[in-house]
């Protein structure tokens, strides 16, 4: 197990309850229709599963990848008392590679990684879109180091709107945003928070 998936593990096994709660994050849950209807979602970096099972619980065929073990029990725990299914996979993102043309929907919330490990997932993630296929993607930029209400210790693990629309090239944008908001989720995210948000759609043609 890498030392990511240990740190996560002793995290999340610190209790029965759900670090960052078991609603989804607010921006997903604003955006989530214009994935396509009962449609293939893989959410990386998923963790403790709370927006992975609210796709599941909205009809969508749901893959969960996560460095923790602990975590995912955690997220098939929370999908068997909504009644639905997830497929988890216990992988480290270093060694996991995205299928292409496989997904109408890959989500990455707080997905915070190495900047080169990033730029490779992003590159795969337009690659692993289906035609109409989204990338839905909330996480912190830089100026969330003055906040501390949550999110990665240093900048390099977080993302700005230039890198991104850089990195997620071959998409067309239809969200692509820095602001500052609330964040409420549990008690890994509470208070003042700079975020980025981005939603692309992978051309039909």
């Amino acid at each position: 197990m890498s030392e990511i998936g240990k740190t996560w593990d002793a995290r999340y096994g610190t209790s029965p309850e759900y670090y960052y709660g078991t609603e989804p994050n607010d921006f997903l849950r604003a955006n989530f229709t214009a994935i396509p209807k009962g449609g293939r979602v893989l959410c990386l970096a998923e963790g403790e599963g709370r927006n992975a099972v609210y796709l599941a619980r909205h009809g969508y065929s749901v893959t969960a990848i996560d460095g923790s073990r602990v975590g995912l029990d955690k997220l098939s725990r929370l999908a068997r008392e909504f009644g639905v299914s997830v497929v988890t996979v216990h992988a480290d993102l270093n060694e996991y590679a995205i299928a292409p043309g496989e997904w109408d929907g890959i989500v990455s919330i707080w997905a915070h990684l190495p900047p080169e490990l990033r730029r490779r997932i992003h590159r795969e993630s337009v690659a692993g879109l289906r035609p109409g296929g989204v990338f839905l993607l909330e996480a912190y930029r830089p100026k969330q180091l003055e906040y501390k209400t949550g999110g990665p210790p240093t900048a390099d693990l977080m993302m700005t709107l230039e890198s991104l629309c850089g990195e997620l090239g071959g998409l067309e944008v239809k969200i692509a945003r820095e602001i500052d908001r609330d964040v409420e989720e549990g008690k890994g995210h509470s208070g003042l928070s700079a975020v980025v948000q981005f939603l692309g759609v992978k051309s039909e043609r």
